[in-house]
């Protein structure tokens, strides 16, 4: 049976306060960490906003340029952003400088993550068996991999193909497309977190394994539903047109095969140990 990390007597005796104080103190440090980020990111406008955030947006970003030499090579037509002519606008008084607060404050999260993981971690770890708290590194290292994995895939691939697709879509040639600045920030962020956090899927499914509410079995034998739940996701998550859904559900489909064999790992451990 695992033993327990070992607890400091004083830690033993903590009362609800003194956890309400380390719960304040992880916050205050997590805080300072997104602050400090945050400060950074603002201070480099236009490096954030240039080669990041409105970068998709360009026809010689390295994702459109392969469009539009697979467009033509492949004599595809409608996918590549050469010729494209997209214009952001801004209509608030406010609005830049507030998306630059905000793209700062994201800029500094998306940054702080991995320390912000380490910070939650901490807190929790007395609770946990030392085998368990053995695991603290392998957890926030594979954890931010793959939440940085799913960042990058969203920004190389979905975002560019969404920008594609909404601003050439036309329901007349009288209605011209000028998108606004707070719609284009939105659509960047959500997309670039929501599919990073989609593939926190295998660490998910670990813990789900070591506490018993899924099995490798029952992964295995749900495959075709999943299969179906990935594709409505994919379609909620990226436009409405099918191969962006199909790029977007080939990855996530690699990752439940994955928590398999992530699953079948901590399962026969645990049939091990018993």
């Amino acid at each position: 049976m695992a033993e327990k990390t070992p607890i400091p007597p004083d830690e033993k005796t903590m009362s609800f306060w003194d956890h309400l104080e380390e719960l304040r103190k992880v916050l205050v440090r997590s805080a300072l960490a997104v602050t400090v980020f945050s400060i950074i990111a603002f201070l480099n406008r236009h490096f954030i906003f240039d080669y990041i955030v409105l970068a998709p947006t360009k026809p010689d970003f390295p994702t459109n340029k392969f469009f539009c030499w697979a467009g033509e090579y492949f004599s595809i037509e409608g996918i590549c952003m050469e010729n494209l002519g997209m214009q952001i606008i801004n209509i608030n008084m406010s609005g830049q400088f507030m998306t630059h607060m905000y793209i700062s404050f994201i800029v500094g999260v998306f940054i702080a993550f991995p320390f912000i993981l380490s910070q939650i971690w901490r807190f929790i770890r007395p609770a946990l068996h030392s085998s368990e708290a053995r695991l603290s590194a392998w957890a926030i290292i594979s954890s931010s991999l793959l939440f940085f994995i799913g960042a990058l895939f969203s920004f190389y691939m979905i975002i560019p193909m969404t920008i594609n697709f909404f601003s050439s879509y036309q329901v007349s040639d009288m209605v011209t497309n000028q998108i606004s600045l707070t719609s284009y920030i939105s659509t960047f962020v959500s997309l670039n977190f929501g599919i990073g956090l989609v593939f926190e899927l295998p660490v998910l499914v670990y813990f789900l394994t070591k506490i018993g509410i899924v099995t490798p079995s029952f992964l295995k034998k749900n495959r075709k539903y999943t299969l179906v739940i990935l594709l409505i996701v994919a379609a909620i998550i990226t436009p409405p047109d099918m191969f962006t859904q199909i790029i977007t559900t080939i990855p996530l489909m690699a990752l439940y095969e994955l928590s398999i064999l992530v699953s079948q790992h901590v399962y026969k451990q645990q049939q091990a140990a018993a």
